[in-house]
């Protein structure tokens, strides 16, 4: 116990020879690499389905065998830095994403691309919260905000400005070339990595001093429920969700692996997954709002884009245009929040960040399809601003009660969650809009009736137009409807969007009062945790 303590005891006051700042430049790198490959490929699909010889439906596997990877790898990330070391797990991970990525752009087809991608998937799971809890040791406590700032400039960012440059390079080079970019930042990283990281005194390798065991049990539930619920949240809306054996399969399995999981790792003395993390309140409700956050951040990144090309024309590049503003302003405010969260107590920077995004999906709702793209442009940087004084303080507030010996687990669980909100998200808003966008064309195709004079008025009209333009009585009556019918579809489908910003707002409204119960006492000293 005495060289338990004396080990914690130089493990708190350790701190790195490289200087903070070029430490967090040096893992940023590769982070932002990674978290921007889970959504760049979105706008190329098409021309890799084409390309490939392959149906727009096979194609989504390229971007759901990356996720299904990354979700396994994410969580076991604090028992492989026992295994492997820290600084030696991360330069393996960067390196086996990079040589995937060099692999993935010289794919000569679909199922080799998808191996590929799982490979990806698998070496960029680890960097997220690798680099994360590189940046919670490298930095002070006073620069905690600091740390969690620059993270978040990368896993926010990342995937708003995804779509808007995997289309900029896929329509002027080349959709392998959203693959082929990672090589030399990856090469990079590698570099300095090597040159600038080290572990810290208590990371080590227990593989020859306490004979560290693989638990194949606990990875292969852990490895069934997260991959076969990636599949459920990923294929649901596109397969009718549990109408669909496949799902109904996938489901059941996912759900047996995750309560398994639950169950066996509570039991290890070494758990692969610490799930007794949670018992801090703190770090368990700094948890489910990381969840809330991905679900709001990737569900709103999803629905804004498609609404205003499929509804307004705009093109794929202009899509882009509408994002790009609102990520520079959440790039910008995260450095001034994360000096912030050591003036101002955090809960009230995450209710002030929840107010703003609430505000923002509110006046989202409020708009229609004759908006302009500058009231777009300004709304949707009302919405991303929130986020800044949402993501570092909630990082700060988590980490702030783990002990240092447990960041690495903990930085794995908190990513873990919110890349299941961000999946929960993108589902939950696809099959909603759908689904009232069905709701939205019944209801308003019961006023379209012979006996409303607005209807037959506006149907006279047209035919009128169509008629004087060359088309004969007949012809000019169908195209009436048909137009008529376009709009209702169009309609339908706005109301159906605006319904899902409205209750995005709801759901950010309802995490404030769970900032009630954050506990404002002092971080935890680790030599006590330790000494237990």
């Amino acid at each position: 116990m005495a060289d338990a303590r004396a080990a914690t005891v130089a493990s708190r006051a350790w701190h790195p020879s490289t200087p903070p700042p070029l430490i967090a430049v040096t893992v940023m790198l590769a982070t932002f690499m990674e978290v921007l490959d889970t959504s760049i490929a979105n706008v190329s699909l098409p021309h890799i389905a084409g390309n490939l010889s392959a149906s727009i439906d096979e194609s989504t596997w390229v971007l759901t065998s990356y996720l299904i990877s990354n979700a396994i790898v994410l969580p076991l990330t604090g028992w492989l830095h026992m295994w492997f070391g820290r600084k030696r797990f991360y330069i393996t991970c960067v390196a086996i994403f990079t040589i995937s990525s060099l692999l993935c752009g010289l794919a000569p087809s679909l199922p080799l691309l998808i191996l590929f991608r799982v490979m990806q998937g698998a070496g960029g799971g680890g960097l997220q919260p690798t680099s994360q809890a590189i940046l919670v040791e490298s930095f002070s406590q006073k620069q905690q905000g600091m740390a969690m700032a620059v993270y978040g400039m990368g896993v926010v960012f990342a995937p708003i400005i995804g779509p808007t440059l995997g289309g900029w390079i896929t329509d002027n080079f080349s959709w392998r070339w959203i693959f082929f970019i990672n090589v030399p930042i990856g090469i990079l990283s590698m570099l300095m990595t090597s040159a600038l990281i080290e572990d810290p005194p208590y990371l080590i390798r227990k593989t020859l001093k306490q004979g560290l065991k693989i638990d194949f049990i606990g990875l292969g539930l852990i490895s069934v429920g997260l991959g076969f619920g990636q599949v459920v949240l990923d294929k649901g809306e596109r397969d009718d969700w549990f109408s669909s054996h496949f799902i109904v399969t996938c489901a059941v399995l996912g759900v047996v692996g995750l309560i398994g999981a639950v169950f066996w790792e509570l039991r290890q003395k070494e758990p692969m997954i610490d799930l007794r993390l949670f018992k801090n309140l703190n770090f368990a409700i700094a948890t489910f709002m990381m969840f809330a956050l991905g679900l709001v951040l990737y569900g709103t990144t999803v629905l804004l884009p498609v609404l205003v090309q499929s509804l307004m024309g705009y093109t794929a590049e202009w899509a882009g245009l509408v994002l790009s503003p609102g990520g520079i302003i959440t790039l910008c405010l995260m450095p001034i929040v994360g000096r912030l969260v050591t003036k101002v107590e955090p809960r009230w920077l995450v209710v002030t960040g929840l107010t703003v995004l609430a505000v923002g999906m509110y006046e989202l709702s409020t708009l229609s399809i004759q908006t302009g793209f500058w009231t777009f442009v300004f709304i949707w940087s009302i919405s991303r601003g929130g986020l800044a004084f949402f993501f570092v303080p909630v990082n700060v507030t988590a980490f702030s009660h783990v002990p240092r010996e447990r960041t690495s687990s903990a930085t794995g669980l908190i990513n873990l969650t919110r890349n299941i909100g961000g999946s929960v998200g993108i589902s939950s808003v696809t099959t909603l809009q759908s689904r009232l966008a069905q709701a939205h064309q019944n209801t308003l195709a019961g006023h379209l009736t012979p006996l409303d004079p607005a209807y037959t008025a506006r149907l006279a009209h047209l035919q009128t137009a169509l008629q004087s333009g060359g088309s004969n009585t007949m012809l000019a009556a169908q195209q009436a409807n048909g137009i008529v019918y376009g709009e209702l579809v169009r309609q339908s489908a706005m109301l159906a969007y605006l319904d899902v910003f409205r209750m995005l707002c709801w759901v950010c409204v309802a995490m404030i009062p769970v900032m009630l119960f954050l506990k404002r006492g002092k971080p935890v000293d680790s030599s006590a945790a330790a000494a237990h």
